[in-house]
């Protein structure tokens, strides 16, 4: 069970270990930081485009043979990333990271499902979305700190940690297995749809805006790169200290509802980043917003994977595929409103967040709780 969540660590990690350290890449490699952060995208599109099917696809290869494989092909990439000698080869290694990682976030989720009591899902999960929540909070900081001796370190020490969590594999369940193979039309049953627009907008209108806040950060107040990456870490570390006690919460009252608090909340924090004219008010709203983010992510996951419906693993990987495409669109959609009013860039998401994601979410139907 840790190394199911030490893998949810290690995605988000991965993906987001280079943020801090583009100019570092692109001096090492001969080209310029705006071409080393293309690393970046080489990482999350084929994560995102990738997990639409994965999940289906590793629920009928077998979940523990596809997790093994897909952390033995995430050590190869991290490998060819420390060693890669041009861009180019650095860039194919990137594209092969986040390609394994789609066979491994959404069945880490699904083994995670089947391990656990029903009625102790919610908290189940939202251990693991503060797991989350610390690699993707962690990973500029650590990618930092492995700079001032050599960026590639890092990928070394990724290396290392996916070879472990490959050779433990996954937890055992007592789940007999499914007489027919997992087929994608079951992942894409309109309950699915539904919950992954509300995963969208909840990540898309949330923790996709830290672009805009740090654009706003910039023009408005002039603060350094330093103290705009400081300000934006306060969205992930509050979800670190929230994400379990909100799954705490939502086992008791259930995730629409816990989906319902969290856009609601959310939309009135993201207009008060927007609006507010104090960095202390704008910083204690984006640190509050990462709680609210919690609400959403968590129980988005907690409404697919307790479900009764077929492949939840398959089902679990289209909504994580329809988040991180959120935090992909947001800044094609976005910026060109910044340009025209930095105020509605921020109140138009807000006001899609908090009414469409709790509208679009399926009603509850009653479950045996004494599933796993």
């Amino acid at each position: 069970m840790i190394a199911l969540y030490a893998g949810g660590f290690l995605g988000p990690f991965g993906g987001g270990v280079v943020a801090s350290v583009l100019p570092e890449i692109g001096d090492d490699l001969g080209v310029g930081a705006s071409a080393a952060a293309s690393s970046l995208t080489a990482y999350l599109l084929p994560f995102a485009a990738l997990m639409l099917v994965s999940g289906t696809l590793g629920s009928r290869w077998g979940k523990v043979r596809t997790v093994r494989i897909a952390y033995g092909v995430y050590v190869a990439a991290s490998l060819a990333c420390f060693l890669a000698p041009t861009l180019d080869i650095f860039l194919a290694a990137r594209v092969l990271q986040g390609s394994a990682n789609a066979f491994t976030t959404p069945l880490l989720l699904a083994s995670l499902a089947a391990a656990t009591p029903q009625a102790r899902l919610g908290r189940a999960l939202g251990a693991f979305g503060a797991f989350q929540a610390a690699g993707q909070s962690s990973a500029p900081l650590i990618g930092g700190l492995a700079a001032e001796f050599d960026w590639r370190l890092a990928f070394l020490v990724i290396a290392v940690v996916a070879g472990v969590l490959g050779a433990v594999g996954l937890p055992k369940t007592t789940a007999p297995p499914s007489a027919a193979p997992a087929r994608l039309r079951d992942a894409l049953r309109p309950e699915v749809l539904r919950i992954g627009v509300a995963a969208l907008l909840g990540w898309g209108a949330l923790g996709g805006l830290s672009f805009l806040l740090a654009f706003r950060f910039e023009d408005e107040f002039g603060l350094s790169p330093t103290a705009r990456g400081l300000m934006l870490t306060l969205f992930g570390l509050a979800g670190i200290i929230a994400a379990r006690r909100a799954g705490i919460l939502i086992d008791r009252i259930g995730a629409r509802k816990a989906v319902t608090i969290g856009a609601i909340s959310g939309a009135v924090l993201v207009a008060v980043v927007g609006l507010a004219s104090a960095i202390p008010a704008i910083a204690f709203a984006w640190f509050i917003a990462g709680v609210s983010s919690q609400f959403v992510l968590v129980g988005v996951n907690a409404a697919v994977l307790g479900s009764q419906g077929p492949n939840r693993g398959g089902a679990v990987s289209v909504v994580q595929a329809m988040r991180f495409g959120g935090a992909a669109l947001a800044p094609l959609a976005l910026t060109p409103i910044y340009d025209a009013s930095s105020i509605a860039s921020f109140l138009i998401p807000a006001a899609l967040l908090a009414v469409v994601a709790p509208l679009i979410m399926p009603r509850q139907k009653p479950s045996n709780t004494a599933e796993a």
